[in-house]
């Protein structure tokens, strides 16, 4: 059980972190489908109260990243499959999982590059105001996940205490 709430944390907390196409009004998803559309994603663009022209410039920006990505991360799924399709026995196993990983890291070498250059991109947008007010999210985002460490802390959901009962 454990496991399971740790790992929900660090995926949350990973998603929450994610730049990601939201700034559609409610409801919509500007196009980018069940990849990025509610859930948590939005960097806070909701509570920014964005203009229609800040939304449609962050729309274009996730639209070019999407669509720069889309090929090399299909490559790499490939590369995964096919790697994923032998076994250990085989003739270059090891060759290939040595590319696998090689690609990999470089697909994740990329990936951190480019969320950053989309966020520059998206702040850059913002107005003073909104940058501040986004600030103080992430400050009371941060404040909320330290409590949560602590109440964890505080009571362990471990077999020990099942097995009390």
């Amino acid at each position: 059980m454990r496991k399971n709430i740790t790992l929900g944390l660090i995926l949350g907390s990973a998603l929450a972190l994610a730049t990601v196409a939201v700034a559609a009004p409610a409801g919509q998803d500007g196009g980018m489908g069940r990849h990025f559309h509610g859930h948590g994603h939005d960097m806070g663009f909701r509570k920014l109260d964005l203009t229609d022209a800040q939304r449609a410039s962050i729309k274009q920006i996730m639209h070019a990243n999407f669509a720069q990505n889309k090929t090399q991360w299909a490559a790499l799924r490939q590369q995964r499959s096919a790697f994923e399709s032998m076994t250990p026995d085989q003739v270059g196993y090891q060759a290939a999982a040595s590319r696998l990983a090689q690609a990999e890291a470089d697909a994740t070498r990329v990936r951190v590059q480019q969320k950053a250059t989309v966020r520059a991109q998206i702040y850059a947008l913002l107005t003073p105001a909104q940058k501040a007010k986004m600030a103080t999210m992430k400050t009371e985002r941060q404040a909320r996940r330290e409590q949560w460490k602590q109440f964890r802390a505080e009571h362990p959901a471990g077999s020990s205490t099942s097995a009390a009962q």
